[in-house]
């Protein structure tokens, strides 16, 4: 079953994390396959950046989408972490940046920019929406956006004139952002990407005390936040007591017809404030899967009630990092 599309692009993307760094080893031929897959599943949703593998992921995308009519993907790609972190940016910086991204992605300009989780306090000063404003007019990009990891930076990202999108971490376990900013970005009209739908895998329930990540994956180095952000591997949950809390949301969700994986991404789609979410997967079948929650019937209502009661009694308290 293929996705939907909403506006010009599908409602389930293809987060491309993986296609660069820090998942494991993904090999050049898995990669053309999970975007094929990911192409023929109606997917046209791609989310990458340039510091995925120095600028391996964008490399891959652009190879692939070069062999597709102009315009059949929008790509949307991040900048603000591969350089000039946490504080050397400049106009000329970024300008570079969106130039580099546009040749390995094989593309006129670009969709869409993402300031990378950038400090907050560069968010704060404002100058970095202004060089965005500034290679818009010049032709060099689209849209303009952020990708964040609280609802503190979200917030202080809406009030900016011109936003277009906001790339957030929200799933069935970082439910925060539902009171938080939805209203807001609602009322704006801007877009909110959701990273992260299945926790790093955790929500697909395959996961339990004896697995073993690579020694390259995120999920083995950064589980307590040791290289980045804690809230991007797990959703910020301890890993023990993360693969505890699953147990106890299987037997929740256990009457659903839907696989666990499934039932996530559906779940994050129920809300109107959400325009596209974006899981990752190494494997052709998780693409596949993951594209179909689109077609699922929304959740009922007393489902969502239920989890929104887990959340806040069992899981709220244990999240690490910025929320």
């Amino acid at each position: 079953m293929k996705t939907r599309v909403t506006e010009n692009y599908s409602e389930v993307g293809l987060g491309a994390w993986q296609l660069g760094a820090d998942w494991g080893n993904v090999s050049e031929d898995d990669a053309h396959a999970i975007l094929q897959t990911a192409a023929d599943n109606g997917v046209t949703f791609i989310d990458t950046a340039d510091v995925y593998g120095a600028g391996l992921s964008e490399t891959r995308i652009g190879k692939f989408i070069s062999t597709y009519p102009k315009g059949s993907f929008f790509v949307a790609t991040k900048l603000g972490r591969l350089h000039g972190y946490p504080d050397q940016y400049s106009l000329q910086l970024f300008r570079k940046c969106v130039q580099d991204s546009i040749k390995r992605l094989q593309v006129d300009k670009l969709n869409l920019v993402q300031l990378h989780c950038v400090p907050t306090q560069v968010l704060q000063k404002g100058e970095v929406f202004d060089w965005l404003r500034t290679l818009k007019k010049e032709g060099l990009i689209e849209n303009f956006g952020a990708s964040v990891e609280s609802t503190k930076e979200a917030r202080i990202c809406l009030q900016q004139d011109g936003l277009y999108s906001l790339q957030i971490i929200f799933n069935i376990y970082r439910q925060s952002p539902i009171s938080e900013i939805f209203s807001e970005a609602q009322a704006k009209g801007v877009r909110l990407i959701v990273r992260l739908p299945l926790a790093s895998g955790l929500l697909s329930g395959r996961f339990d005390e004896k697995t073993v990540f690579p020694e390259d994956d995120h999920r083995n180095y950064n589980r307590d936040g040791a290289v980045f952000n804690v809230g991007e591997t797990f959703a910020g949950l301890p890993y023990d007591k993360a693969v505890t809390l699953t147990k106890r949301l299987q037997d929740i969700v256990k009457d659903q017809e839907q696989s666990m994986s499934s039932l996530a991404i559906r779940w994050v789609l129920d809300h109107p404030a959400i325009s596209v979410v974006i899981p990752g997967a190494t494997k052709i079948e998780q693409v596949r899967k993951n594209a179909a929650a689109s077609q699922h019937d929304s959740l009922a209502k007393d489902l969502h009630q239920t989890l929104k009661r887990f959340f806040y009694d069992e899981v709220q308290q244990y999240i690490r990092g910025p929320v």
